[in-house]
């Protein structure tokens, strides 16, 4: 990520003074939310609670809009906006693994440190699994390095052609594709709100 505010502005330190901040106040309102309970959050795999999917995919419809609303006005250059590289073996493997921690540990690492900060026990446990896992990568690095740098990617996705958007490999226009997005958000809302009423929910 770059800097929250230009240099030229404020230093360079101040910059981490207010990450801190906003990393305070992110933590704060996951909190409040309830997402320091590893009940709700693995209750979007069990069926009971998707709270957190429609979180995140607000989240993530109200930044793109909010881009594409800034981009027609001229008050944001889109060329400008930095995307991450497309690593396409990398992104399946590590998001496979991600995904039974979080089943297993009813955490992902953001709400694992939010959890463990406000004492719970599970909590620490889960953030010990993740510093073992960092220890262990990091040891057998030189097994993972060419998954790890994307050297095992096909052709397509080698160094050059990694900044890929999905609305161009598909062939419609990125406009199109968050139409599609937000019509996807809305059936989505839907259909797990009908799950919901079904599927018993444990006591918090």
């Amino acid at each position: 990520m770059g800097p929250l505010v230009a240099q030229d502005i404020i230093s360079s330190e101040w910059n981490f003074v207010i990450a801190l901040l906003i990393g305070i106040g992110f933590g704060f309102v996951l909190e409040q939310a309830g997402f320091s309970s590893s009940k709700k959050l693995a209750g979007v795999f069990y069926g009971y609670d998707f709270v957190v999917l429609r979180v995140f995919f607000t989240a993530a419809i109200t930044a793109m809009v909010g881009l594409i609303f800034l981009n027609y006005l001229g008050l944001i250059d889109m060329s400008l906006v930095y995307i991450n590289p497309t690593y396409l073996y990398s992104t399946i493997v590590g998001g496979a693994i991600m995904g039974v921690g979080f089943i297993l540990g009813g955490f992902c690492p953001g709400t694992g440190v939010c959890a463990a900060a406000i004492g719970k026990i599970d909590a620490w446990f889960f953030l010990l699994g993740i510093f073992i896992g960092i220890f262990f990568f990091a040891e057998a690095y030189d097994l993972f390095h060419d998954l790890y740098l994307g050297l095992s990617d096909p052709a397509a996705f080698q160094e050059g052609t990694r900044n890929i958007k999905v609305y161009d490999q598909i062939g419609i226009s990125g406009n199109l594709f968050a139409f599609g997005m937000i019509i996807m958000a809305l059936v989505a809302f839907i259909v797990t709100a009908q799950i919901e009423k079904k599927v018993k929910k444990p006591n918090y």
